[in-house]
C-alpha cells in the first residue's frame, strides 16, 4: 500500500500552492517556520486545505509552525490509519 507516498506527495502539493513554492524548497527533517519562513496565518491556512483537499479532520492548531514537513506527514498518516476514505482530494465530504 501506498499511502505513506501518496501522503507525501498530496502534502507537498499543498505546501507548493498555499506557499507558492517550488518541491526542491521543502527540506523533509527541517522546521517549517526556519527552513520555509512560515507563520502561524500560513500554518492555519494549510490546516484548511489539508481539511478541504483530503478529507483529514485537524484539531485548531495541532499543527504548528516549528513541525518539520515529516512532523506532518507522520500526523496525517496516524489520522488516516483509522480512518476509510483518507487522502481524498474531492473536498465533497465535511
Amino acid at each position: 500500500m501506498d499511502t505513506q507516498i501518496d501522503i507525501e506527495s498530496k502534502l507537498k502539493s499543498i505546501f507548493k500552492k498555499v506557499l507558492d513554492i517550488k518541491e526542491s524548497e521543502i527540506v523533509p527533517g527541517a522546521k517549517l517556520d526556519e527552513s520555509l519562513g512560515i507563520d502561524s496565518t500560513e500554518m492555519v491556512e494549510i490546516a484548511v486545505v489539508i481539511k478541504k483537499e483530503m478529507g483529514i479532520q485537524l484539531k485548531d492548531n495541532e499543527l504548528k509552525k516549528t513541525f518539520s514537513f515529516n512532523d506532518i506527514a507522520l500526523i496525517l498518516r496516524g489520522k488516516c490509519e483509522g480512518s476509510k476514505g483518507c487522502g481524498h482530494s474531492d473536498g465533497s465530504k465535511h
